[in-house]
């Protein structure tokens, strides 16, 4: 049921494209430009069993993007995977996680690794790693100057308030809660707490 509901909003959505003249054809595909030919090309699609694969979500947003920092800062397959070339033929090792996780060694030829090798490339003018909102490319030195200033807007906003804060309390207790309290004079700023001593007697 899933593979056909798929199936014709998939469709049903290029022959909308098509309509709406948000496709482009060239070279030997020129021809499809017509409707009436577009439609023959996709009759017989309506007919064929589209495959549609399903599974159980990850584990929670973690894994996922554990699981996609493998593909976008590695390589397609480390060195130590590589255990043998031998004149057109090249060994390495793979985890079959349908037999438990197990190792297992397969050798195919040159031109078979090559081919799986360059699955992993991507092709011109395709980037592994797109960035969006304020940091897209096309629009990230104007947006980070502009989040400089509104950052910078609301500290020097909130600056006369906590003075104001500061002056409250200060007449509230009595106190100058900015002396420091063995000197006496200075300005008294807390940065952080020194980690505890640790006994190594």
């Amino acid at each position: 049921m899933l593979s056909r509901r798929f199936r014709r909003l998939f469709l049903d959505a290029l022959e909308q494209a098509h309509a709406d003249g948000q496709l482009k054809f060239l070279g030997d595909l020129n021809a499809l430009r017509d409707p009436a030919a577009f439609a023959q090309c996709l009759a017989p699609l309506r007919q064929n069993k589209w495959v549609v694969y399903a599974k159980p979500p990850f584990a929670g947003p973690e894994h996922v993007i554990e699981y996609l920092g493998r593909y976008t800062h590695r390589v397609a397959i480390s060195s130590r995977r590589l255990l043998a070339m031998d004149h057109d033929q090249v060994s390495y090792s793979w985890k079959d996680y349908r037999d438990g996780g197990k190792d297992k060694v397969i050798t195919v030829t040159v031109h078979e690794f090559l081919r799986l090798f360059l699955q992993h490339s991507l092709p011109p003018g395709f980037q592994r790693i797109r960035y969006y909102g304020f940091l897209a490319n096309a629009h990230r030195a104007r947006n980070l100057q502009l989040c400089r200033q509104l950052l910078a807007t609301w500290c020097s906003a909130w600056l006369p308030i906590l003075a104001a804060c500061r002056d409250f309390l200060q007449t509230l207790t009595a106190s100058q809660r900015q002396l420091c309290p063995q000197c006496g004079f200075g300005i008294l700023s807390y940065l952080r707490l020194p980690p505890p001593r640790l006994d190594t007697s």
